[in-house]
């Protein structure tokens, strides 16, 4: 079983840029670029939840009970692995070699010949990974453009219902 992971490097650049929101919200001035730049996060961070993946590039950790759960991985999608930890069965910590592993699509999978060291029982294994899209496709780019404006243009609270289409452009992008 996976945990929920964390965000320890935060993405450093967004998929959407300013010049690319103040287009969409019609602003030709820069008093909003400050408030403009916390929507673009905003709006990004909520595809992520929606689709249940990573849109621009960080560093994330997550905890998984065993090797198994390395099958499926619950962060996605994967650019890298930076460490592979566990702690075991004398209570030390650990890191997996390289040589034991390899990332391969949404699981990390052993190296032919290769098996997973014992671990402590109870312990948890923690993946630390680079996780993200290189380049995000154009229907999730244009939903995050979408949300920017309805947040820019609607600053107060307003009752979500119904079906927008911020959700038509992200529902064929969710991963769970």
């Amino acid at each position: 079983m996976w945990y929920p992971s964390t965000v320890t490097t935060p993405a450093t650049s967004e998929p959407v840029s300013l010049v690319e929101a103040k287009r969409q919200v019609r602003v030709d001035f820069d008093d909003d670029d400050d408030y403009l730049n916390g929507l673009i996060a905003t709006a990004r961070n909520h595809a992520e939840k929606y689709c249940g993946a990573y849109l621009a590039t960080q560093t994330v950790t997550a905890q998984a009970d065993s090797w198994c759960d390395l099958a499926h991985l619950s962060v996605l999608p994967v650019q890298s692995v930076t460490s592979l930890a566990y702690i075991d069965t004398n209570g030390s910590a650990q890191t997996v070699a390289t040589t034991v592993y390899e990332l391969r699509g949404e699981a990390i999978v052993l190296k032919y010949g290769q098996v997973w060291p014992p671990k402590q029982h109870g312990s948890l294994i923690t993946l630390t990974a680079v996780v993200g899209f290189a380049q995000v496709e154009p229907a999730l780019k244009h939903a995050i453009l979408l949300r920017i404006a309805d947040l820019y243009e609607t600053r107060e609270s307003a009752a979500e219902a119904g079906w927008t289409s911020f959700d038509s452009l992200l529902s064929n992008h969710r991963y769970y």
